[in-house]
Formats: structure tokens, sequence, C-alpha cells
């Protein structure tokens, strides 16, 4: 075979070689291009989730003193799984807090009035958007002196403007708080399923 020829030939085989390749990439994008929509079709849109879409979360591996956030209407909610020891303590702070019964409605109707405010009593589920001018407090759950609370028995800081609550998210007097944060509605699907987002009621 001549030098030209076998020129010719690796341009050839060069060619054919490069075709394929930017064949196989295009059906590799392609394939991307069907399965991004396919994926995002198990979640409900943004549209949705802004227009207050229910919420799922799995609480199996919650453990004691530990919160997950899940998010609903773009708002953080708090889910935390309280000892047997926080909620006695809830119960004996009646007199540091500006609302104990939770009078000023701040949480769904089928929710007791009770220091827990809960469905369940272990679980907490609350709204993390702070009462006063829509901070998000942080979770301190640990029992000792703090900068802003020397007697603090766990709760709920909000840095903003210092507003402090207990870890059923009722506000301590003092702060600049005036209510009790928010108790979304909710139920349990399941043993292990939370469902924020959605009444009893309107899920059977």
């Amino acid at each position: 075979m001549s030098e030209i020829a076998m020129t010719e030939n690796n341009v050839n085989v060069g060619r054919r070689r490069l075709l394929i390749g930017a064949t196989s990439a295009m059906g590799a994008v392609g394939a991307a291009g069907v399965a991004v929509p396919f994926l995002g079709s198990w979640n409900p849109s943004a549209k949705a989730r802004a227009a207050g879409a229910p919420a799922k979360a799995d609480i199996s591996k919650l453990e004691e003193g530990q919160q997950m956030i899940v998010e609903w209407r773009g708002k953080p909610v708090w889910v935390v799984k309280r000892s047997k020891e926080t909620l006695a303590t809830l119960t004996t702070l009646a007199d540091k807090l500006s609302d104990p019964d939770s009078e000023l409605q701040q949480q769904p109707d089928y929710i007791p009035h009770t220091p827990a405010r809960s469905v369940r009593e272990e679980i907490a589920v609350i709204v993390g958007i702070c009462t006063h001018l829509g901070c998000s407090p942080s979770y301190m759950p640990e029992v000792g002196p703090q900068p802003f609370d020397e007697n603090w028995v766990g709760g709920y800081f909000c840095p903003c403007h210092g507003s402090r609550f207990d870890l059923s998210g009722r506000v301590f007097a003092g702060s600049p708080a005036p209510k009790n944060l928010v108790i979304p509605p909710h139920y349990y699907e399941s043993e292990n399923v939370l469902v924020v987002g959605l009444n009893p009621e309107e899920a059977a």
C-alpha cells in the first residue's frame, strides 16, 4: 500500500471514531434529558410546594434529642424526638412562660393544650419561624447556663433579637416574641412516616 493510501485510510478511521464518539455522546445527553424529568416527577413541583403541598418525613431513625428539618411552604418545620426527662421538664415551666397553655391558638384544634403540644408526646412538630420578626431560632437542647439564660433547660434561642422558646415552642416571658411558635397541621401516615401540611380528617 502506498504512503498516500495509508494516510487516507488513517484519516477515514479517525473520522469514523469521531462520528461514533459524537453519536454516543449525543445519545447519552438525550437519555439524561429523559431521565431528569422522570426522576423529578417523584417530587412535588416548586409551585406545588409553595402552594402548601404536604411533605413527608421518615422519622424511623430519629433518636432522642435529635432534630430533623422538613421543608413545608418554604418554611423549616422542626421534628424533634423528646426524652421522658424533657417531657417532665416541660410540665414545670408554666410560671416562666408567656402563654403556657397555648391560649393564643398557634396550633390546630386537635393538638391538646398540654405542655407537649403534640399528637405524639415524644415527637414535637414545630414551624421554625420566630413569631417576632420571622428569624429562625437555633436548636439548643443542652441543659446548662447560657449567656442569655443562667438557668437554661433546653429549647430554642433566636439570635436575631433574643427570644427564647422551650422544646414545645412555647415562648418564655420577657422575650420579644409575642406568641408561641406555630404547630403546623400534621398526622402520622404510619408509625414512622410523618405527613406535614394535612390535618388527619383531610387524609381520611
